[in-house]
C-alpha cells in the first residue's frame, strides 16, 4: 500500500461523515504537507476503482467519499436534507422495487447509490412554517 493510500484511508476514517476531495485535501495537507491535492484526488480516484471508498453526488457540490466496509456498504443510499445540509445512509435496498419497476418498464438501470435522495429532514420539517 502506498503512503498516499494508507494517508486517504486514514483521513477517511478520522473525519467520517462524507467529506469532499477538498476536506480532505486540507485534513491530509495538516499532517502530511508533501502530499498534494493532485495526489489525493487521484489516489480517491483509486481507491474508488479498487471498491475501497465510494463517492456520491450531494446535491450541486463536489462529490463526497467514504470508506466502504463491507460489500453490503456498496449499494447504500443517502439522503441529503436540503436545508440543513445533514447526510443520511439509507438501507440499500430502499429503492429495489424502483429500480426493478425502470427496468422492466423502460430496460434502465438506476444506480441510485450514486446520488443523494433529496429532501427535508425530521428537524428542519418541524422548523419549517406551513
Amino acid at each position: 500500500m502506498t503512503t498516499a493510500r494508507r494517508v486517504v484511508i486514514e483521513a477517511l476514517a478520522t473525519q467520517g461523515g462524507h467529506p469532499t476531495a477538498e476536506d480532505l485535501s486540507a485534513t491530509i495537507a495538516q499532517h502530511h504537507p508533501g502530499i498534494h491535492r493532485a495526489t489525493v484526488y487521484r489516489t480517491l480516484e483509486t481507491l474508488t476503482e479498487m471498491g475501497v471508498v465510494a463517492h456520491v453526488h450531494l446535491g450541486h457540490g463536489a462529490a463526497a467519499y467514504h470508506l466502504l466496509g463491507s460489500p453490503q456498504d456498496v449499494a447504500h443510499l443517502h439522503a441529503l436534507c436540503h436545508q440543513c445540509g445533514r447526510v443520511f445512509d439509507l438501507p440499500g435496498s430502499l429503492m429495489d422495487e424502483v429500480a426493478e419497476r425502470v427496468r422492466e418498464e423502460i430496460g434502465f438501470e438506476l444506480e441510485a447509490s450514486h446520488h443523494a435522495l433529496s429532501g427535508l429532514c425530521r428537524a428542519c420539517t418541524s422548523t419549517t412554517v406551513p
